[in-house]
């Protein structure tokens, strides 16, 4: 099994990273280097997580090596002082040997894994995910004009970080030189001051060894920042999801507040798309298929809706004077800004129309279940037909009788209990991150359970441990990524719904927050010698991220003391302050005690009533269709066989006919046999009726009362003609 787990988790993940980015974005339509870039993003982010319990497994193991070598030494030192010892500290048998775990990584592996990952997680969240990003939101037509754009638009975020890198690089070089043991004497001051700029570049020579670690501590900082914000309102705001989803007449009303709001956001989004449609017009009409920008407008229309595109390429000249001074064309800059405006405005259209369909099953599935909830017949009936054939699972498993059972009993009590344990988990999360610093005694109740594992090496216990608190922080955080809204900007979207500049800006958050939250894991567990102070065998992450004692303020300050701003976000959390802010600032939110909400409330009942009203009339008319269709395809071929039948019969009477009149022929003189001949072709005149479908009667008005509308029998009009031609 050496290295076998790793082996398994690495393509595990990749796989995980997959669906959730099948989930949210769009492999059809966009870009495959913003796929490929978010996927790496992701799942280097989840391999960390994955991962980092293997290695604080083989952590322990390697500790406790080193701690039988120790013990085993100490006889060969003072025989006579372990003598008298050895009744107090004889190693009961199941301690006296080190197991090997079954997820043992040999050693080497994992310093190389974790630089490689780290250093490539590090240059795609500060190097590449932002030129990337503003590569693929460009309205640039070509390579170079994209290209020229995202510079631009990144001068100012580059700018800003290295002003940060340098403030701290200053500050390490004059800590530095404050430890130098240097005797100045006064009247040297002023030369060591003119010489103060080249001192500086010397000691950038002499501490080029510890530019990893500010760097590394500059982001982890900077990721800490934001991890502690994130954390706390994800560590109350879980919990308290999955309860009011347990609350099924709240979350119906919560829904239809929903309603109101997205049925405005969709409604802004159709009126901004008509707006930039116009424009789109009006330069299509200008710039006509000999001008040098029809290329640039013909890829503005190619991202234009199928509707709008046939409405615009119609009527358009072919050609255009240009000697005409009257028109005035856009320029090429301009179309590049449209060219945004259009793919923002398709993007947003997109979106909301698909979120609207999805709330609508929500909310009428939520109605069904209010409904349901006081059927006696404990079967789940739903208003509407499923959209897609019932498969075997809904036909032999999940019957009705088992929907109505799970939807109306059991799915409540499910996740109230689910929510009960993530707020102990919460609450555990919030303990240990305000103690997590204090070694003796050991408050942190992480580490506690942690250490109670170690003492019997139970390695299995150990990583489920790990796995399971890293998983609760991962959610909280990455769960508040995937709520978040920044207006229109960065919104994630499922059901392939996210744009491009959402993806990759998601991707950066993950990379710049999943380090640092490794790392305040790694504490809350003690095994990070900047906050256990212990001589232990360090795990493989932390040796690669270094030590932050380089910087004295943050190991020793922000680093331990920041965390416990979480308490304060909880709290502001879990009585919604900063949605009663956004209230006030005119940006509605659902409180329950305000009046805009209700009448949001009533507004979304009422549209979700209407839209109800309406699919209810779309599927009447469906079903009155099919009923008719059925009855009178029943009647078609009852008919058809009547026809038959009645063809067959006059046939055989036809054919009766000609042969009594052949028999009658034969007694005739010569004299009459020309009226014979005449009788004969009467008959052949008299052709039998017959029915044909391709010869539609178009005119209603020339058709006989009584007569089918599928089709006419043949008209004996111009044999009627003929009949009395011999008489």
């Amino acid at each position: 099994m050496s290295g076998a787990a790793l082996g398994i988790e690495i393509v595990v993940v990749f796989f995980l990273a997959l669906f959730l980015l099948q989930r949210y974005g769009d492999f059809k339509k966009q870009q495959r280097m913003v796929l490929f870039g978010t996927l790496l993003a992701w799942y280097l982010c989840f391999l960390i997580v994955f991962i980092l319990p293997l290695d604080v497994s083989t952590t322990i193991y390697k500790q406790c090596l080193i701690d039988h070598e120790a013990h085993a030494q100490t006889p060969s030192v003072s025989p006579v002082l372990s003598n008298q010892t050895t009744p107090n500290t004889s190693i009961s048998p199941s301690k006296s040997v080190c197991y090997k775990p079954w997820s043992y990584i040999p050693d080497g592996i994992m310093p190389v894994f974790w630089r490689v990952v780290y250093w490539t997680s590090q240059c795609l969240t500060w190097l590449l995910l932002p030129f990337m990003q503003s590569y693929a939101r460009s309205g640039g037509f070509s390579i170079t004009g994209k290209i020229k754009t995202a510079l631009i638009e990144n001068a100012i975020y580059y700018g800003t970080y290295l002003l940060i890198f340098g403030s701290l690089l200053i500050y390490v070089a004059v800590h530095f030189q404050w430890h130098l043991s240097w005797s100045v004497n006064q009247s040297r001051i002023f030369s060591h001051c003119c010489h103060k700029i080249l001192f500086i570049l010397t000691l950038l020579f002499c501490i080029r060894y510890e530019l990893q670690t500010i760097g590394i501590t500059a982001a982890n900082t900077w990721g800490l920042f934001l991890l502690v914000l994130l954390l706390g309102y994800g560590l109350v705001e879980i919990p308290r999801s999955y309860w009011e989803v347990s609350r099924q007449g709240h979350l119906l009303i919560k829904t239809y507040f929903k309603a109101a709001k997205l049925m405005t956001e969709k409604a802004d989004s159709e009126e901004n798309l008509e707006d930039v449609m116009e424009e789109v017009r009006k330069i299509n009409e200008s710039i006509k298929y000999n001008h040098p920008l029809r290329k640039n407008v013909d890829t503005i229309l190619r991202k234009c809706p199928v509707e709008y595109q046939e409405k615009m390429g119609r009527n358009i000249d072919d050609c255009e004077d240009f000697d005409d001074k009257q028109n005035t064309h856009p320029t090429e800059r301009s179309l590049s800004k449209l060219h945004k405006q259009v793919i923002y405005a398709v993007q947003r259209h997109n979106r909301t129309r698909v979120q609207w369909q999805i709330l609508l099953e929500q909310a009428f599935h939520l109605e069904d279940v209010a409904k349901n909830e006081t059927s006696t017949s404990r079967q789940f009936v739903h208003s509407f037909a499923p959209p897609e054939p019932v498969g075997w699972f809904r036909r032999y498993i999940y019957t009705p009788s088992v929907e109505w059972y799970w939807e109306c009993l059991l799915k409540q009590w499910f996740y109230r209990v689910l929510s009960v344990v993530l707020s102990l988990f919460s609450m555990a999360v919030v303990w240990s991150e305000c103690t997590f610093f204090s070694t003796r005694p050991v408050l942190s109740l992480f580490a506690v359970f942690i250490q109670l594992a170690e003492r019997d090496y139970n390695y299995l216990y150990i990583e489920m441990a790990c796995f399971i608190t890293i998983f609760f922080l991962c959610t909280c955080v990455y769960s508040t990524v995937f709520r978040i809204r920044v207006f229109n900007y960065y919104y994630l979207a499922s059901h392939h719904q996210t744009d491009a500049y959402s993806l990759q800006f998601s991707g950066m958050l993950f990379c710049r927050l999943t380090p640092p939250l490794c790392l305040n894991f790694l504490g809350l567990i003690h095994m990070d010698s900047a906050i256990s102070h212990q001589a232990k065998e360090q795990t493989a992450y932390t040796s690669i991220m270094g030590s932050m004692r380089v910087l004295s303020f943050i190991a020793n300050g922000f680093y331990i003391y920041y965390p416990m701003l979480i308490v304060i976000l909880c709290i502001a959390t879990y009585f919604s302050l900063g949605a009663r802010c956004l209230n006030l600032l005119g940006f509605q939110q659902f409180m329950g005690d305000n009046e805009m909400t209700s009448d949001l409330i009533d507004e979304g009942k009422e549209l979700l009533q209407r839209e109800r009203r309406k699919r209810q009339r779309i599927e009447d008319g469906q079903n009155r269709r099919r009923e008719w269709r059925e009855r009178y395809a029943q009647s078609d071929e009852i008919a058809a066989r009547n026809r038959m039948s009645m063809s067959e019969m006059k046939e055989t009477n036809y054919g009766e006919t000609l042969n009594s009149n052949t028999d009658r022929q034969a007694k005739y003189t010569r004299s009459s046999s020309q009226t014979g001949r005449d009788s004969i072709e009467l008959l052949q005149d008299a052709e039998p009726l017959d029915f044909i479908d391709e010869t539609l009667n178009d005119d209603p008005l020339q058709s006989e009362p009584g007569r089918h509308t599928g089709g006419r029998y043949l008209s004996m009009s111009s044999s009627r003609s003929r009949i009395f031609d011999d008489v």
